[in-house]
Parts: C-alpha cells; sequence; structure tokens
C-alpha cells in the first residue's frame, strides 16, 4: 500500500482552454484525486468559430461529481498565452498560500497528487526549495538513491509551487538586461553550457517575441538561486504535443507522452545540492545548442565553467 498520500486540503488550479480531448483526460485524473477546492482559469476564443470548443472544454472541467468548492476565472476574450497563463496563476495564490497546477495536456500519474501535496508540506519554509516539478525526462536514468532529486531547472508540465514563490515572477523580464549585460549566466554551471539558447529565449521573451509564461517562472528561480524537485519516477506525460497545441509541435519528439510511473513511498535526499549533470542531460536532449561535443559535455563544460569564474 502506498504512504504517497494526497492530501485533499491541497488546492489544484487547472488550466485550460480549447483542447476538450485532452482537458477531459486530464480532468478525469482530478476527479480521482477529489481536491476540496478546484480553481479553473481558461483563455477567451480567438475566433468566433472557436467560441463553441472553448464552452466545450469548459463544460468539461465544470463536471464535479465530488464534494468540492469550485473557483472559475473564465476569460470572455482571448488574451494569449503569456497573460492568460499568468494572470491564471497570480489569481490562484492571490487566494492560497501553495498548490498544484496542470495544464489541460499535462497528465498526470495517481502518485503526483500525494507526492505534491507531501513535498508542498515537507518544504513550506525552506526558501532554498522554490519548484516542485512532476515530470522526469532523464530516459530511465535514476538521479542519487532518493525519491527525487534537485534541480536548477524549472519543469511545468505539472507542479506545486508557493505564493512566496511566485511573488517573484516577473512576467516582463524587468531584470532581465542587467542578467544580461553583466553575464550572470556564466556563474550558472547548469545553464552555462546553453547559455547562448537560454540569452536567446529569455531575449525574445523579454521583447515580446515569444508568447509565453514560463520561461519568466524558470528565469524567476534562476536568479533568486531556487532549486526545483524532480522526481526519480515520471509522474506527468505531455499529451499535448502536436499540430494543436500552443508551442509543442513534434508528436515524435522524445519527450512526447512518455509513459507515467507511480511511486509508492517518498524518501529525501541526504544532501540539497542541485544535480548538474542531470540537467545538462536534459537540455542536451530538449535540443539547446551546446558549445562541446555529446560524448565530453559535461567535463568539458565544467573545466569551462570554472576557467570563466576565475577570469571574472
Amino acid at each position: 500500500m502506498s504512504d504517497v498520500i494526497y492530501n485533499k486540503n491541497t488546492p489544484v488550479l487547472f488550466l485550460i482552454f480549447n483542447r476538450p480531448d485532452t482537458t477531459a483526460k486530464v480532468f478525469e485524473e482530478i476527479r480521482k484525486a477529489k481536491p476540496q477546492r478546484l480553481y479553473l482559469s481558461a483563455d477567451g476564443p480567438r475566433t468566433p468559430e472557436e467560441e463553441s470548443v472553448c464552452e466545450q472544454t469548459r463544460k468539461i472541467s465544470l463536471d464535479i461529481n465530488w464534494d468540492c468548492e469550485v473557483f472559475t476565472n473564465f476569460s470572455t476574450h482571448n488574451k494569449g498565452c503569456k497573460v492568460a497563463m499568468s494572470e491564471g496563476i497570480t489569481w490562484f495564490f492571490q487566494q492560497e498560500e501553495e498548490g498544484i497546477i496542470l495544464e489541460d495536456d499535462c497528465l498526470p500519474s495517481e502518485s503526483f497528487f500525494g507526492f505534491c501535496s507531501s513535498l508542498l508540506a515537507h518544504y513550506r519554509h525552506d526558501r532554498r526549495i522554490t519548484h516542485i516539478g512532476g515530470s522526469n525526462l532523464q530516459c530511465g536514468q535514476v538521479r542519487g538513491n532518493a525519491s527525487y532529486y534537485f534541480s536548477n531547472l524549472t519543469h511545468v508540465w505539472g507542479w506545486a509551487g508557493w505564493r512566496r514563490v511566485w511573488k517573484t515572477y516577473d512576467v516582463d523580464l524587468s531584470s532581465f538586461p542587467t542578467f544580461k549585460e553583466q553575464e550572470y549566466i556564466n556563474n550558472c554551471p547548469s545553464h552555462y553550457p546553453f547559455k547562448e539558447g537560454w540569452l536567446e529565449a529569455l531575449e525574445k521573451t523579454y521583447e515580446g517575441k515569444i508568447d509565453t509564461w514560463d520561461y519568466q517562472y524558470a528565469y524567476a528561480n534562476l536568479v533568486n538561486n531556487g532549486l526545483s524537485v524532480i522526481p526519480n519516477s515520471n509522474l506527468i506525460s505531455n499529451i499535448g504535443f502536436g499540430t494543436q497545441a500552443t508551442h509543442t509541435f513534434d508528436a515524435d519528439h522524445i519527450y512526447s507522452a512518455v509513459l507515467n510511473e507511480e511511486i509508492t513511498s517518498i524518501k529525501h535526499p541526504q544532501f540539497i545540492i542541485p544535480h548538474v549533470q542531470a540537467d545538462i542531460f536534459t537540455q542536451e536532449k530538449e535540443s539547446y545548442v551546446a558549445p562541446v561535443k555529446k560524448k565530453t559535455i559535461f567535463s568539458r563544460s565544467w573545466k569551462s565553467f570554472k576557467s570563466t569564474i576565475r577570469k571574472n
């Protein structure tokens, strides 16, 4: 019997839009978990033709058959990914100190909810820990001898967090020009080997050329030296890759619809230190451009990083 038990008093935010097929699958798992408080946030349709499918998606999420308080934040017009998602999460954390966040294409395993509620309580007052991720992108590799490891990356395919962290979020990336000018990324061992890709993505987000919310969240955790929890079992399957997706179009991507696993107990790591090699592995698979050959990426990038520190 599992000792990873979901505390149903831990609220859930469900972010939806125009995908009734994936929404129905994710909502079925929320229904099984039976949270006592459910927050629903939805962007509005982009065209008159999209109104019916957006309405259908909302009806699916409102089909509550358990004892539950429901709160809605449904937009009458389209705000776009950046505004709708960031405002939805802000709305959630204005009401709650902590909670679980799921998008309409992030399918959770049953134990995802218990994993999140347990670790939200465990690290509630530990400001070193800023994010709890549900997805594992290590392709079967186990990092350490605990149920999870620590990371400097911020995976948002099903996650949990705190108001204390979201307060640091800046959707406009106001400090990015200083971050770039002073080359702070050179001091980040998990990101330094991929600095060109990160700086390009952050700059395009800062300039409004990428309509997204999650680079800003990853940036907030990075510049505040926050650590993410990453489970050694994959608890989230992204079922949204494909032509209907906002950003993830390649249905054949290595991280598309990775099979879910379950976790039956939680063993905490002995040391609260980020696993740099795991972070580099993930970013290689995500196709960031690295300045070194894949064969020796960890050793060479680490040597380069130390050399840069000495120069500075």
